[in-house]
């Protein structure tokens, strides 16, 4: 293994994985191969650290186009029809490329505790499909090629699909053919993009797939911005952007896009819930930053009122959804349907606070979310029930479970020094500072109050939360409840070392790793000049 193949390691070491389960049997070699080999591939994972420390390129200078690890080979090359296995990270897809490879390594180790459900329906099958789905996973965040990121975006959704309908709760079917059914939706809708990206780049020059050269080519640009170029009678630039933002905004989720969210959450195994929360929310918006926003940054602008309240509608929205739950699991995911639409607000600011907002709140997101997943597994498995009312007294019960799941939940509240502030509180000042909001009829103002007045609701339902569930009288029933064993205790421990961590120290932890590659793909934006664009849009 070198440099230039380290990528190609990382992404399918897990595929190594599942072939070698096929000829294991025992359920714990199984588990423990499965553990061992999404533990190699966090490993590996951390050596993409390293051109970014030390005040090297890899820092706060590193621009969109500052590539490492970077891997080209040709794959499919027939007359004009040119695609290249082309991989590589920069501060925008290393964080998400760690993310990944942890949670899925505590996802499998948390998968050893569900063995009721594992023996009925195969234990083998389901840590296949979770190694594959981690394959599919990692490609989307390091993949440079649009054909490439639309396959490895494809390969994610079949593995989770069967991990919902085989493994899942009562609804099982249910939720996994209607997250299959959005999902593809939003596939079919981002190939036409994808076709079209390709198409329209001139008869005569050398097309491509490339994502950095579709979003630093001078020539693709003019055309793609260009108002006479169409597409079905619609600008180019901002159809292309509406097709792409509704394939990602169901990923997300966004408001419209988002039901299917809540029913995969409620019938996915714990494990998958954590993986679904921590990273595939994630993968739309990485696509609004890899794709949207360099390659079509006039209809970034053009949007970015409409994308703000759609980001506000999402906080508010979900805040209030969850605030009505009665269902442990279910307030959970309309949590994070909360939460990610700071993402999308921070995005649609197009400001350096707004964009580093937006980034760490992704990554905030990915830890915190998580781990509340596994803590309402974990009661769920000595309960049998969800139900938040007849809860009462936990921490009296399981007091390390009880400290625990308090950390967790103020770190998803968004509490100071803890990791769910600091992208909160970057997305509102980002906000209330955006000149594009403000220029377009001072929605600056009215989306960074609603934004802060999600803030209240968020901590309205967390404090209820743990009200009803921790505090209060013993109940009798939950007296002789064993507390957080030991093994699910070093499950939760890196994500609540990683939510104070990056609460106390978020630019050495991740906002110098990021800001460079942020503040180049934001600052072509801004460059554009207003007047023409609201010229070219209209």
């Amino acid at each position: 293994m070198n440099e230039s193949s380290l990528l190609t390691w990382i992404v399918f070491m897990p595929t190594i994985g599942a072939v070698l389960l096929l000829f294991l049997s025992g359920s714990e070699l199984l588990k423990r191969t499965t553990l061992l080999f999404t533990v190699v591939t966090f490993g590996l994972s951390l050596l993409l650290i390293k051109p970014f420390v030390g005040g090297g390129v890899g820092a706060e200078g590193a621009g969109y186009g500052t590539i490492f690890f970077e891997q080209i080979v040709p794959w499919i090359h027939s007359g004009a029809f040119k695609v290249d296995y082309h991989l590589g990270v920069d501060g925008l897809s290393m964080p998400l490329v760690i993310l990944t490879t942890l949670i899925t390594a505590l996802a499998a180790w948390a998968s050893w505790s569900f063995e009721s459900w594992h023996t009925k329906r195969g234990l083998k099958g389901y840590l296949v499909l979770l190694l594959l789905l981690e394959t599919g996973m990692l490609g989307v965040f390091v993949a440079l090629d649009f054909f490439l990121f639309y396959i490895f975006w494809e390969v994610m959704l079949l593995p989770m699909y069967f991990l919902i309908g085989v493994w899942g709760g009562p609804r099982k079917e249910y939720a996994a053919i209607k997250f299959f059914i959005y999902t593809l939706a939003g596939s079919v809708l981002m190939l036409v993009a994808m076709l079209a990206f390709y198409f329209y780049q001139p008869v005569g020059g050398d097309r491509t797939f490339d994502l950095i050269k579709l979003a630093n080519d001078t020539t693709i640009q003019e055309i793609f911005r260009n108002p006479a170029t169409t597409f079905l009678g619609f600008k180019f630039s901002t159809i292309m952007f509406v097709l792409l933002f509704i394939g990602f905004a169901i990923k997300v989720p966004i408001f419209p896009f988002h039901t299917w969210l809540p029913d995969a959450h409620v019938e996915a195994p714990t494990p998958i819930s954590m993986i679904l929360a921590g990273v595939l929310l994630k993968m739309g918006g990485y696509g609004l930053f890899r794709i949207c926003y360099p390659i079509l940054p006039d209809a970034a602008v053009y949007l970015a009122v409409f994308l703000g309240a759609l980001g506000v509608v999402n906080i508010i929205y979900g805040a209030l959804c969850a605030m009505a739950q009665d269902d442990f699991k279910k307030l959970v995911a309309y949590s994070s349907i909360s939460h990610m639409g700071y993402v999308l607000l921070g995005m649609a600011a197009l400001t350096v606070a707004g964009f580093q907002g937006a980034m760490f709140q992704m990554i905030a997101h990915g830890i915190s979310s998580p781990m509340c997943f596994f803590l309402v597994g974990v009661i769920y498995e000595r309960a049998h029930h969800r139900e938040i009312n007849r809860f009462g007294g936990l921490w009296l019960s399981m007091p390390k479970y009880g400290s625990m799941a308090t950390l967790g939940f103020f770190a998803s509240l968004g509490l100071p020094a803890l990791c769910g502030f600091i992208g909160e509180v970057f997305v509102v000042y980002g906000t209330f500072d955006s000149a594009v909001l403000r220029d377009a009829g001072n929605y600056n103002m009215l989306f960074g109050v609603l934004a802060a007045l999600g803030a209240i609701f968020t901590a309205a339902y967390i404090l209820w939360l743990i009200q009803r569930v921790y505090l209060g009288k013993e109940k009798p029933e939950y007296a002789g409840f064993r507390d957080a064993t030991a093994r699910e205790l070093a499950i939760l421990a890196p994500m609540a070392v990683l939510a104070i961590v990056l609460g106390v120290l978020p630019k050495q932890a991740l906002l110098e790793y990021v800001t460079g590659t942020l503040n180049n793909i934001l600052n072509p934006i801004l460059a554009l000049s207003h007047h023409a664009l609201a010229f070219a849009g209209g």
